[in-house]
């Protein structure tokens, strides 16, 4: 699989998202027949897409309309929701700035102390409209905050670094034991990010719930061209789906793998699925949406980094609402709304019955899929010319 780069160094050939298309089976199906349900520790969800714990775009109303409409956002507890009692007017101060002064700004806001009081008011904010309540924090966190938050009624807990693995060294610090937290924990756990077979096979040893894959291909997130690091998301999903199924057939557990940014039209994301994806998790397109708190601005969960940012606010405008880009009618010609009509469509004219059947549709590599006969959407900068 691997090609010499030079002397004594070999590398395997990757693949994103644009650079495969996925080919039509004997059958299809009536999109309006197909079954796009995503269950994660018996928990079952129409939707099977999750919005990024990212301050711009998950905030507890946020949450509340996505749970309403049988998805589910994670609320980020390591940002401005709960280090700031009234996060709107920080918000509207990120949304406001320059951009040669936003990451400064982003780095002093992030600066004021988490506040644990506030941790269990979003999560019983939530619960309070009857919604699902999912948050996330960095590994160093985690003991403490998902106390608090199962406390208050948090239903699942996410665990979310750059790279994670199940052996980290440090003498600074003691690192977190993920086999004793995902036993010990009394809710569902969602680990993240990994995007190597081995690396997702011995995390799902933890006893984890799901696991996150994807690392640096997130719009907003600059990791790969700060650190070097990653892996194309087709190339992480496929890999990440190989030890899922090695594990399920070895140990008769099934654990879902999500594939974790890169996907910004609704085509990404039935890649995804066709990769091997159970659920994907997506940040800038929610960020679009007339709810998210961010006011059309996205940011990486890694900006606020004090000596090292590995992620930038961008703009992405507010195009039309949650349920607009989740189910439509799309407003927008871009693939970037009704993502599950999206979804649903192309299982039916690739004869998938379900999520499952997605798995084993042909994938073929497509460099010009994005190109071929598209000149003038690319001429007028529209459809897929933007």
């Amino acid at each position: 699989m691997a090609e010499w780069i030079g002397i004594g160094k070999r590398a395997r050939r990757c693949y994103g998202f644009d650079e495969i298309a996925l080919v039509p089976g004997t059958q299809t199906v009536n999109p309006n027949e197909v079954d796009t349900t995503f269950e994660i520790a018996g928990k079952k969800f129409k939707i099977p897409i999750l919005a990024a714990a990212m301050d711009g775009v998950v905030d507890v109303r946020f949450a509340v309309e996505m749970s309403k409409l049988g998805g589910i956002a994670v609320l980020n507890l390591d940002g401005v929701q709960t280090r700031y009692e009234n996060p709107d007017i920080v918000l509207e101060k990120i949304a406001k700035a320059s951009p040669e002064k936003a990451t400064g700004l982003i780095q002093s806001v992030y600066n004021t102390p988490i506040k644990e009081k506030l941790i269990s008011k979003r999560v019983e904010e939530i619960k309070r409209k009857k919604a699902i309540a999912v948050v996330s924090c960095i590994p160093a966190y985690a003991e403490k905050f998902a106390k608090i938050a199962i406390t208050a009624g948090a239903d699942i807990f996410v665990v979310q670094s750059t790279v994670t693995t199940t052996k980290h060294i440090s003498r600074e610090y003691k690192s977190l034991d993920l086999f004793k937290f995902c036993k010990s924990t009394r809710i569902p756990v969602i680990i993240g990010n990994c995007v190597t077979y081995e690396t997702t096979l011995a995390l799902m040893e933890t006893g984890v719930t799901a696991l996150l894959i994807g690392i640096g291909p997130g719009t907003a997130c600059t990791t790969r061209g700060v650190l070097g690091i990653g892996v194309p998301q087709v190339t992480a999903t496929v890999d990440a789906a190989a030890a899922r199924d090695f594990y399920y057939k070895s140990k008769g557990k099934y654990v879902p793998i999500i594939t974790d940014g890169g996907m910004s039209r609704g085509g990404d994301i039935c890649k995804a699925f066709a990769c091997g994806a159970d659920a994907v998790m997506i940040g800038s397109n929610f960020a679009r949406a007339k709810e998210a708190p961010g006011k059309g601005y996205h940011w990486g969960m890694a900006t606020s980094h004090v000596n090292l940012p590995r992620g930038t606010r961008i703009y992405v405008g507010t195009t039309g609402s949650l349920k607009e880009i989740l189910v439509g009618p799309a407003k927008v010609d871009d693939g970037s709304q009704n993502l599950m009509g999206a979804l649903k469509t192309s299982m039916g004219s690739l004869g998938a019955v379900n999520l499952k059947q997605m798995h084993d549709v042909e994938i073929i590599i497509a460099p010009s899929i994005q190109t071929e006969g598209k000149i003038f959407q690319v001429d007028q900068r529209v459809g897929m010319g933007k």
